[in-house]
């Protein structure tokens, strides 16, 4: 992927070959040292402690899910096209992933599928991935520089910086969406195929299915007597009151 890494700009070549939330080597016994920022106007990735001479930079904060790099979909949206690449909702904001994800298996159907690796989307989406879609509008576009936008400046979130993990117990939701003006014309020739959800949709909901039914059996057994326990105190409550007999 990339071969054509000359038909890219210098910023978005590094951003997309770079490895984020490495500890930085300048800041080895600090604590939260993991590089997670990356600065576009020196194309390097920076810890929070490295970010004091790149403040009038344009900054862009990198985020992970399972191991995966996620950007939030409003600061992308800045720098390039993001359309039909599918995002997910998070912590009450949008996200898409940066690069490709490794399938555990290979799922054919009647269904929408990125248009490089094949993943399985929800549909208007054609891309998985910010990575997949810049791979086909090189492949067939030959290039991307009519995508790019000329960002004049991108800051840090105004709550400050965080971590940037996102905890598998943070569960990433589909974000849902409806086809455009400007989405339904995106196509660009592209086969589309839909698909009724994606890969991470199907393991949450048998995770939590799974999760249910366990909860439901342990509890059966336990939770009964004490109702029936209940039950009967009550009923004897209600009863005829039992006097001593008088002598």
């Amino acid at each position: 992927m990339f071969l054509e890494a000359n038909l890219l700009p210098r910023w978005l070549e590094v951003l997309l070959t770079e490895k984020f939330f490495n500890a930085c080597i300048f800041h080895e016994d600090a604590k939260k040292n993991e590089k997670n920022v990356y600065c576009l106007n020196c194309c390097i990735s920076l810890c929070p402690h490295c970010l004091s001479p790149h403040r009038s930079h344009k900054l862009l904060q990198i985020r992970r899910y399972v191991y995966h790099d996620v950007l939030r979909l409003d600061d992308a949206a800045k720098l390039i096209d993001c359309t039909f690449v599918q995002s997910y909702t998070t912590n009450s904001a949008k996200v898409i992933f940066l690069h490709q994800r490794p399938q555990t298996r290979n799922f054919k159907g009647s269904g929408k599928f990125c248009s490089t690796c094949d993943r399985s989307l929800q549909d208007p989406y054609l891309f998985c991935s910010l990575s997949c879609k810049i791979d086909y509008l090189i492949k067939t576009k030959g290039g991307i520089s009519e995508y790019l936008f000329d960002c004049k400046t991108l800051s840090l979130p105004e709550s400050g910086l965080d971590d940037g993990f996102m905890t598998p117990d943070s569960v990433l939701e589909p974000a849902g969406s409806s086809r455009t003006s400007s989405g339904s014309g995106g196509c660009s020739g592209v086969d589309c195929r839909t698909v009724a959800c994606t890969a991470t949709t199907e393991i949450v909901r048998k995770k939590r299915s799974s999760l249910s039914s366990a909860y439901r059996a342990v509890c059966r057994p336990v939770c009964s007597p004490v109702s029936e326990i209940s039950a009967s105190l009550m009923n004897r409550r209600k009863g005829t009151p039992q006097r001593a007999p008088l002598y």
